[in-house]
């Protein structure tokens, strides 16, 4: 369906918009809520079939696409879709921001099932068990199946986080993982080599006391206060966050790391604060990352969709490294962070049709090429590394290239392929509540038994309301 000769002019006319990626910081005003009226839902299954005749005789199909990106991602992604719709004469696909990720799936889930609905919405990785328990979405698979499309050729490591009971029911689309950021310039005042950055808790311990004796300003490293980096803690030293290897052989009943692995980041940050060598922000990141861009802090974790902002904004040299992990255990790697689309059940076969056109057009390696230079995050489809404009980008930024060789080199196995569970936006939160308390002197048995508590009660009471 696609006019090849104009999707390679638009492709080479795209601008590139530098953005970061953290649905902390996506902003931007809210949309309006949809529609919800009771005529208009007593009366959807009339209009359905009206709109299908009238969109199949009277021109395109609209396609209704709900989004949580903001800002410049808003932009980049707006990019995308008119360079989709400017490319054939079939599908006019509409952008409609709907907040943050949370705002975005409270709100799908108040218009699902009535004509409200979207016919595709984007909803972050741990909103999948919501979106299959809703009942108001149809699974990919269905369209892979029917349409013989050929989703190994995705990469591996993103994929098999999507993918669940062997199906898919919804499709990769904006992937990060986190990484560790470090300021060369600081490591070389401190007699650190640039170019080998820690890669264990001790290593950066240790490299974190020599940044702070030769630079008392400055501390040495930050952890942001935030669910998913602990998550992610945890899977690198190959530890599930949930038992019933993390959700993917059972429903989770309980935690699945052990107290040594669960303790370990507690205890960790519990020493560097003892060594006054730790920059607490709490869980605000803008903050992490202003003190960092200034010259407070040495190193911190962030996602690796901020690799292009940061890089090209900082006023010194930035190094991009893999997620550290403790010296007794090995690297196992990262767990896929970030979104991806749903198909709304309900929607006429043409609309749904035209939605899946859309979904294959965002994967194809040009496509992801532009998306992975322009934004930071990963490209779905591997063959888009291979794109000129990939090489191009990674001569002149070659931290951008660490971040796809840290998932690339990740152990495919249930700790790395993450946990899946519809009250894991609750279980970050808990986690966050105890390191914040920890940051600000608590007692580290104290915040990490709460942790354990407060997980499995939310893990039993989620239970309980599916009557499991």
């Amino acid at each position: 369906m696609m006019k090849k000769g104009f999707i390679f002019i638009v492709l080479l006319a795209f601008m590139l918009v530098t953005v970061a990626c953290n649905n902390n910081e996506v902003t931007g005003e809210e949309g309006n809520e949809p529609d919800n009226s009771t005529d208009e839902v007593e009366n959807a299954d009339q209009d359905q079939g009206t709109n299908d005749e009238e969109q199949s005789t009277d021109g395109p199909v609209t396609v209704t696409f709900w989004h949580a990106m903001g800002g410049a991602l808003q932009e980049a992604l707006d990019g995308l879709v008119d360079m989709y719709n400017e490319s054939q004469d079939d599908v006019v696909v509409e952008a409609e921001y709907q907040g943050s990720y949370d705002e975005a799936l409270t709100k799908f889930h108040s218009v699902a099932g009535t004509d409200s609905a979207p016919t595709m919405i984007q909803v972050f990785e741990i909103g999948t068990m919501s979106m299959v328990h809703s009942g108001h979405i149809t699974p990919i698979q269905e369209l892979v199946d029917a349409d013989g499309y050929d989703m190994s050729s995705l990469e591996d490591n993103i994929i098999n986080y999507y993918k669940i009971d062997d199906q898919f029911y919804s499709m990769p689309f904006n992937s990060s993982t986190p990484v560790m950021y470090y300021n060369k310039d600081a490591f070389e005042a401190a007699g650190l080599d640039p170019d080998s950055p820690p890669e264990t808790y001790e290593e950066i311990e240790e490299a974190s006391r020599q940044i702070v004796e030769s630079n008392p300003d400055m501390k040495g490293f930050a952890l942001q206060a935030y669910g998913w980096l602990y998550e992610q803690l945890l899977a690198n030293q190959g530890a599930l966050l949930m038992n019933n290897d993390n959700g993917r052989n059972g429903t989770p009943t309980e935690v699945g790391f052990t107290d040594a692995e669960g303790n370990s980041v507690f205890e960790w940050v519990e020493r560097m604060i003892e060594d006054d060598t730790f920059a607490n922000y709490g869980t605000n990141s803008d903050n992490m990352v202003s003190g960092f861009m200034s010259g407070d802090v040495a190193m911190f974790l962030q996602s690796s969709a901020s690799v292009k902002s940061v890089v090209e904004n900082a006023p010194f040299e930035v190094g991009v490294a893999f997620l550290p992990y403790p010296e007794n255990t090995e690297r196992n790697g990262v767990v896929i962070g970030g979104a991806s689309l749903w198909m709304v059940d309900g929607k006429p076969e043409a609309e749904q049709m035209a939605a899946w056109d859309f979904m294959k057009f965002l994967q194809t390696p040009e496509v992801q090429a532009q998306w992975h230079v322009g934004t930071g995050y990963f490209a779905i489809n591997p063959a888009a590394y291979d794109e000129e404009v990939v090489l191009e980008a990674y001569e002149t930024m070659p931290q951008l290239k660490v971040t796809v060789d840290q998932l690339q080199a990740t152990t495919s196995n249930y700790a790395t392929q993450g946990a899946i569970m519809d009250m894991i936006p609750e279980a970050r939160r808990i986690t966050e509540t105890a390191l914040e308390t920890v940051y600000n002197g608590g007692a580290v048995d104290d915040a990490y038994q709460s942790v354990v508590d407060q997980i499995n009660a939310a893990i039993e009471q989620a239970n309980r309301a599916r009557g499991e």
